[in-house]
């Protein structure tokens, strides 16, 4: 049973996240809302005529061109090659050999081309590169559909959503807020349904205690009373099984490295006419956490390989450290083979056992760590989602003690609790860390440095993470396909002054009036929303119907605003608090 009971209703003009665990049901969820398969209770209603696309986690790009494909939906072919062209891509290009970045871009352009008045979205950021995901941002911020999206990436949904639904426990929760808001209220939930599930187990005591003492004195029992243990037994039996399980992970860095494990002067290096990197210097010290970032194609794989020595650079020098041992997880999973068993995949030598941290380990145990059961260890490969891939990857990879750990795109199809966790265990981790990736959140919270590549040769190391490297460096991206929003530059601090270490009275009070704006605001659109759900409103009264409609499209205006006032208020108070 993925859910049950769920209760989701969607209006004009809704933006809404839908987040849960790996395998929580959301895509399914999704296919329902579409219409593409049938609930096995209960039921949908569309109100007549309504357009939906779905843009699937796992597009199938086919046709004899990407116009062709992009217009297959019922999109005109004006606005299919618009939306194709505003995604970087060509329209006349053939739909065969496309990354996945490209059949990505592909599949959003068709769903944003066919103007629906409901668009789905699977995971859209996997595979796109930060600009991509920016320009998206904007498309999605023109668009007049109401949208559903999962995603992973919170720099996205915080900038993208207004709503939240959270699948979890068989069960749909509701955020009338944006997801700026969705972690504090999680948590709050959580700890609500772990008290519940307490008071629950001491009834559970209570009642156990009187049932045996009613039959060590020889009483007569009652059986209304064993009837209902028996049920909130059976009540907790189905909790603690819809209670999803907590991954372990792991990262061993294995011996030391030397203090300097890599450094590189003045490398460049072209292909063909295209030039890649020119004269980039960078020496990466032990522990450092590098992220790369840049547009599809601009070259970060190639830096990483000739980092690591893999790649002969045109010219310069590539120095590396004593003792270093490398273990890399690609983006494309191409160690994964589709027809080979995850116990072939985990222990290809064969054997039933693994080695962690020196140790054997039976490998039924260790794929429990990563939430896979015994049954799934003779699966293929292919029959896993997304999120299951990658988490099997991430399985086979980190039984490597390596000292220098590459990572390439390793969010993608990841659940944010999964996230959370590999964030935490790098940021433990004793050896080097490499990260290729386009999520703006995990850069900013892991980076100790990012580098920067705009597929023009030019490239730029600047200390933090993505957002300190747009700070700093406005306009390195200008003129690239699918360009990013246009990035403004911190103020400087005046001159002999003693950064503050505060917000100041007025933002300080300004923080006040929103928190307690926001809410009143949530609840404003609740009650709109709920006065517009009578369909004879509008025959009975329609001015009050039209007011209404009016006020509601102000109201969430508003509340983006104050949100997002609020956000940039809060990551202030966070970096005053830091410096």
């Amino acid at each position: 049973m993925l859910f049950d009971g769920v209760d989701m209703a969607i209006e004009a003009g809704a933006r809404a996240c839908l987040v849960g665990r790996n395998g929580a049901g959301k895509s399914t969820l999704l296919r329902l809302l579409a219409g593409q398969i049938e609930p096995d209770g209960g039921e949908r209603f569309a109100r007549a005529g309504l357009q939906v696309a779905l843009a699937a986690q796992e597009p199938e790009v086919s046709g004899a061109s990407l116009a062709a494909y992009a217009a297959a939906g019922g999109a005109a072919a004006h606005d299919a090659e618009a939306a194709l062209m505003a995604f970087g891509l060509d329209p006349a290009r053939p739909t065969s050999g496309l990354s996945g970045g490209e059949a990505r871009r592909a599949a959003l352009a068709r769903a944003i081309a066919e103007k629906p008045d409901l668009l789905l979205l699977d995971e859209p950021t996997n595979h796109l590169d930060i600009l991509a995901i920016e320009r998206l941002e904007t498309l999605l911020g023109q668009t007049r559909a109401a949208i559903v999206m999962v995603s992973h990436d919170r720099a996205f949904l915080r900038r993208t959503t207004h709503r939240c639904f959270w699948l979890m426990g068989r069960r749909l929760w509701r955020l009338d807020r944006s997801y700026a808001h969705f972690d504090r209220w999680a948590d709050k939930l959580a700890a609500e349904q772990a008290e519940g599930l307490r008071r629950l187990t001491k009834a559970i005591e209570r009642e156990t205690e009187w049932y045996h003492r009613s039959i060590t004195a020889q009483r007569h029992r009652d059986e209304g009373r064993a009837a209902a243990l028996r049920a909130l037994r059976a009540r907790k039996a189905t909790l603690m099984a819809d209670a999803a399980r907590a991954m372990t992970l792991t990262i061993e860095a294995g011996p030391a490295s030397g203090q300097r494990v890599i450094e590189a002067r003045d490398l460049a290096k072209r292909f063909g006419e295209r030039t890649l990197v020119k004269r980039f210097s960078t020496r990466i010290l032990r522990g450092d956490r590098v992220a790369v970032v840049g547009p599809n194609g601009a070259g970060k794989t190639t830096l990483v390989r000739l980092l690591l020595g893999e790649l002969a650079p045109d010219s310069g020098s590539v120095k590396r450290g004593a003792n270093l041992t490398v273990a890399y997880l690609d983006q494309a999973r191409a160690t994964l083979k589709p027809d080979a068993t995850l116990w072939e995949t985990l222990a290809p030598a064969g054997g039933d056992q693994v080695i962690v941290h020196g140790a054997p380990r039976h490998i039924a145990t260790y794929a429990r760590d990563f939430l896979f059961d015994e049954r799934q260890l003779r699966q293929p490969v292919a029959s896993l989602s997304g999120g299951e891939r990658n988490r099997l990857l991430l399985a086979a990879t980190l039984l490597r003690p390596a000292n220098l750990l590459v990572l390439d795109e390793p969010t993608n199809d990841l659940d944010m609790e999964t996230l959370d966790l590999l964030e935490a265990r790098l940021a433990d981790y004793d050896g080097t860390l490499i990260l290729i990736s386009h999520d703006r959140d995990f850069i900013d919270r892991l980076a100790t440095s990012t580098v920067a590549l705009n597929g023009r040769g030019d490239v730029v190391e600047t200390p933090g993470g993505w957002t300190d490297f747009v700070s700093q460096n406005p306009g390195f991206f200008a003129d690239v396909a699918a360009p990013a929003r246009p990035a403004k530059p911190r103020p400087a601090p005046a001159p002999n002054t003693r950064p503050a270490t505060k917000l100041s009275f007025k933002d300080e009070h300004r923080l006040t009036v929103l928190e307690a704006l926001t809410p009143k605001l949530a609840g404003e659109i609740s009650a709109l929303e709920a006065r517009l759900a009578d369909s004879a409103l509008y025959a009975r009264d329609r001015k009050a119907f039209d007011a209404a409609s009016a006020r509601l499209a102000a109201a969430r205006a508003e509340l983006a605003a104050a949100e997002d006032e609020w956000l940039a208020l809060e990551e202030k108070k966070e970096a005053l608090a830091r410096s």
